[in-house]
Order: structure tokens, then C-alpha cells, then sequence
């Protein structure tokens, strides 16, 4: 792997591990304050936008699509999934995805909610590759593997 794409799934998990930390109980009422120009269930909700306007355009394929926010937790899961989707595409190296049914099935992995394989996750620590979702729906952002 080339040392950009290392560099820049390094930057995807510090992404997930700082996003974490943010959300790691908040309560669904936070979603909604309407404080800080933006609710956070919007700046989520575009900040998933963001990582989906990524892969799209790392595949070749780019197309911008804003979203309307969806309820909290589905929006928290739904921004882990584009960082998880888009952190498998560069660790696969990229070119394997381009083909349309390799891209459909990473793609409908998150679409159902299907995180990739992990280890026990770790507190503490950003990992590249150690983005996802753990099984009760939080997000996770670090496991023990090494970078």
C-alpha cells in the first residue's frame, strides 16, 4: 500500500476516534440543540455526505448527494458506515471496487447495516482500519491491530 492512501486511512480512523469521543454519550436530545448555527444531527449529516462524495470520487465516480438528517442514532451509524465503507475501498487498494459488483456489495454491506470483520475494540487509540459499528450500534474506532 502507498504511503498516501496509508496516510490517508490514518486520517479516516483519527476521523472515527475523534467523532467517538464526541458522541460517546450524548444524549438523542443533543441532536437537535439549536445553538450553534447547524444541529449536530445536521453537521453529522453532512459530514457522511462528505465521506460518500469521497468514495465516489476515489472510485472514479464522482456525484455529490445531500441528504436529508435522518433520527440520531441512524445518522450516527450511518456516518461510521461511510468512513468503514470508504476505509475498505483504500485498504483493498481501490482498483477491485471499481468493478460494479464488488463496489454493490461493499456498498449494500452498509446499506444493511453490515459492519466488516473487527477485533475486540480497544479505548484510546486511533487505528487505521478500525472504523465500524460494534453489534448494539455504537461506534467503535479503534482495534488492536497496529498501524
Amino acid at each position: 500500500m502507498d504511503e498516501k492512501r496509508e496516510l490517508l486511512r490514518h486520517m479516516l480512523a483519527i476521523v472515527a476516534y475523534r467523532a467517538t469521543r464526541a458522541l460517546e454519550g450524548a444524549p438523542d436530545h443533543f441532536a437537535g440543540f439549536a445553538g450553534a448555527g447547524r444541529m449536530p444531527v445536521q453537521i453529522l449529516a453532512h459530514m457522511g455526505d462528505l465521506f460518500d462524495w469521497a468514495l465516489s470520487a476515489a472510485m472514479g465516480q464522482e456525484r455529490w448527494r445531500a441528504t436529508q438528517p435522518r433520527a440520531w442514532a441512524e445518522e450516527q451509524q450511518r456516518f461510521f458506515q461511510s468512513l468503514q465503507t470508504f476505509d475498505a475501498f483504500l485498504a483493498t487498494g481501490g482498483p477491485a471496487l471499481r468493478q460494479p459488483h464488488a463496489r454493490g456489495e461493499l456498498l449494500c454491506r452498509r446499506d444493511q447495516g453490515r459492519p466488516g470483520r473487527r477485533g475486540p475494540a480497544r479505548r484510546g487509540e486511533a487505528v487505521q482500519g478500525a472504523i465500524g459499528i460494534d453489534p448494539i450500534g455504537r461506534p467503535t474506532a479503534s482495534t488492536p491491530h497496529p498501524l
